[in-house]
């Protein structure tokens, strides 16, 4: 089976993909520049909101440093490893 990278169309799938990721990203940009330039302003929060806002971000950050640090040093000490069971051989 041949692969897609060896055909002659390969240029032209690539070429492709580049202009569909630009198209995209560009509309997107399109999109939140209106956005800002019209004065969107879907941020209207009150202090309690803000305050609420920064404790969820700064607490869900931390947790999730936490679990990542708990992760790697579960790796690290061989806690993670393949468990296995020492058997010895009786003589019957």
């Amino acid at each position: 089976m041949e692969r897609l990278a060896e055909t002659p169309a390969a240029p032209h799938f690539k070429r492709m993909k580049v202009f569909l990721l630009t198209i995209s990203l560009g509309s997107i940009l399109a999109v939140v520049m209106f956005g800002v330039l019209n004065d969107w302003d879907g941020s209207a929060m009150s202090i309690h909101g803000w305050i609420a806002l920064g404790l969820g971000t700064f607490l869900s950050l931390a947790l999730g440093g936490g679990l990542m640090a708990l992760v790697f040093h579960s790796a690290n000490k061989g806690y993670d490893d393949r468990a296995t069971v020492e058997t010895t051989d009786r003589e019957s």
